[in-house]
């Protein structure tokens, strides 16, 4: 398994001073702006540390919990101020810490708060993953790669719905391409880009190829249509290259 990604946000004295493993890589974010959520999201960020010092803390602390692509992660503060700590657990912060207990606390933290599928969970995923995709599945596939992308959302929601366990993510994350996929057909570039957002952590989370779908193929994709996308104006969403929307890749058992 890959390093786990923190991100540290701000500039503070004690970032030199962080107690990881070699199982976390540090990110560090020094400029706020709008490419914050989507840098969270392409980093697969574990957790996110806050400079709770920091001028902009509320701004690092409050945007991830606005985007679904982004909320389930979990923000640490890191403030000397008593105020403020209590402050930021009604502005996002999950956890609020005084400076001088970080060294003790952060190891612990990042076992209990760190995005990360256990191991109990990565084994009923590929448990699932194993199982062959059920017929609302291909239904969904089928109109997913006819182009009815809204038909799609419908069977694969009805199939999320129906099922247990980690797999079920599997069906969101592909109507949440084929939603992307609909709205750039009908024009809307800030709808398509935020399901594409939102997909990229259910996509991330899958193995390569689950219940015969071709996870790998479609999270390049997709991929490939949101770099694509950022690089079109809205205003010219409707000479965007359509070709690029590719089918699932699905082989049936057997």
């Amino acid at each position: 398994m890959p390093p786990l990604k923190i991100v540290l946000c701000g500039a503070p004295a004690w970032a030199k001073n962080l107690p990881l493993t070699d199982d976390y890589t540090l990110a560090h974010y020094t400029q706020p702006g709008p490419g914050y959520l989507t840098r969270l999201t392409d980093d697969h960020a574990a957790l996110i540390l806050v400079d709770g010092d920091s001028p902009d803390w509320r701004f690092w602390t409050t945007a991830p919990k606005t985007s679904p692509a982004t909320r389930r992660i979990a923000i640490v503060l890191v403030s000397a101020d008593p105020a403020r700590r209590a402050e930021s657990l009604s502005q996002g912060a999950d956890v609020a810490i005084p400076v001088e207990t970080l060294q003790a606390q952060l190891p612990g933290l990042l076992k209990d708060y760190a995005r990360v599928l256990d191991a109990a969970t990565a084994e009923a995923l590929d448990c699932g993953c194993a199982e062959p995709l059920p017929p609302l599945g291909q239904q969904g596939v089928e109109k997913f790669n006819a182009g009815e992308y809204y038909p799609q959302h419908d069977l694969f929601e009805a199939q999320w719905m129906a099922t247990s366990g980690p797999v079920r993510e599997l069906y969101r994350a592909i109507l949440q391409v084929g939603i992307a996929y609909y709205q750039i057909e009908r024009g809307n570039h800030r709808g398509a880009l935020k399901m594409l957002l939102r997909s990229v952590q259910w996509l991330a989370m899958l193995p390569d190829r689950c219940q015969g779908i071709d996870v790998k193929q479609l999270r390049e994709d997709s991929y490939r249509v949101r770099a694509a996308l950022e690089a079109t104006p809205p205003d010219q969403i409707g000479s965007f290259d359509r070709s690029l929307l590719k089918p699932v890749r699905w082989t049936p058992p057997g």
